[in-house]
């Protein structure tokens, strides 16, 4: 006969198994603990509340911290073929004529780049805080506004009142936000707050479709301040590393998913209504 685990061991278990593939379904947990899945969905309401995992649909995904902020060299250095396969597929959505936003940050930055090489892009304009971004489209014939504010090399790019008071008299069709975290309890989150505050205005002043880009490795990831919930996002353009489980449970907050993969991104996922509208004419 098989000892039963104590609730302990469970837990222990529950989190080695997430350590390893960062996410777990509920009928996955049951047959390696030998339990119930009743039993199973307290374990995770358990480590949940204690902030280790968030509970999906199905099961879980593994919560990471991210307390400080890397700086913009080193970003740059991780997982830079993802970054570039993003930046293409997420360029792809712009269409001509349209204003977008553009926050901080290395994935952004090769939005920017992609845009750059878009030669039917006649009549669009790029808003942005981030000065890398600026300069990848400074021989593109795009216009660029490249907000004032108090300048952070640790994102190369702006913050600060002067920047919120310009973001505060404009409005974009589309915004592309980078993030350094994004999750189904938290939302997306980053470890600077004034670089929240850009995000979230940048967010709140789009009158059209709302886009994330960000690797499947920010998947899962909190940090210390809120930019928004997943709620408020239209799309998502990521590699092909996130997890089905994940492209399920955006998809059921209306979150669609564009999966980069070298060419224009394939949509994955079934959500419906915000994530899916037709923006041929960049409004909602």
């Amino acid at each position: 006969m098989v000892k039963s685990l104590i609730p302990a061991e469970r837990h222990h278990r529950i989190q080695a198994l997430l350590e390893q593939r960062r996410v777990a379904s509920i009928a996955d947990l049951s047959a390696l603990l030998s339990v119930s899945e009743a039993t199973v969905r307290r374990d995770l309401e358990t480590l949940e509340g204690r902030g280790l995992l968030e509970r999906t649909h199905g099961g879980a995904i593994l919560t990471r911290r991210l307390p400080t902020e890397p700086f913009y060299v080193q970003s740059a250095a991780v997982r830079p073929e993802e970054k570039r396969r993003i930046g293409a597929a997420a360029a792809a959505l712009v269409a001509d004529g349209d204003a977008v936003f553009l926050n901080s940050g290395t994935t952004t930055t090769e939005v920017a780049r992609h845009l750059a090489t878009r030669g039917d892009l006649t009549r669009a304009t790029i808003i942005t805080t981030n000065l890398s971004a600026a300069l990848e489209t400074r021989h593109a014939g795009l216009e660029v506004i490249l907000l004032g504010g108090n300048f952070r090399p640790q994102s190369n790019a702006v913050v600060g009142e002067a920047a919120l008071r310009m973001l505060n008299q404009m409005y974009a069709d589309k915004c592309f936000l980078g993030v350094d975290g994004f999750s189904l309890r938290a939302g997306l989150t980053t470890p600077v707050l004034a670089e929240a505050e850009i995000a979230r205005l940048m967010l709140e002043r789009t009158v059209g479709t709302t886009i994330v880009v960000a690797d499947s490795s920010k998947w899962g990831v909190v940090s210390n301040y809120e930019i928004a919930p997943l709620d408020k996002v239209h799309v998502l353009v990521c590699d092909d590393g996130l997890p089905a489980e994940a492209v399920d449970a955006l998809a059921e907050r209306g979150t669609r998913s564009i999966r980069a993969d070298g060419g224009l991104g394939t949509a994955v996922g079934g959500a419906t209504g915000r994530g899916t509208h037709d923006d041929s004419d960049g409004r909602r």
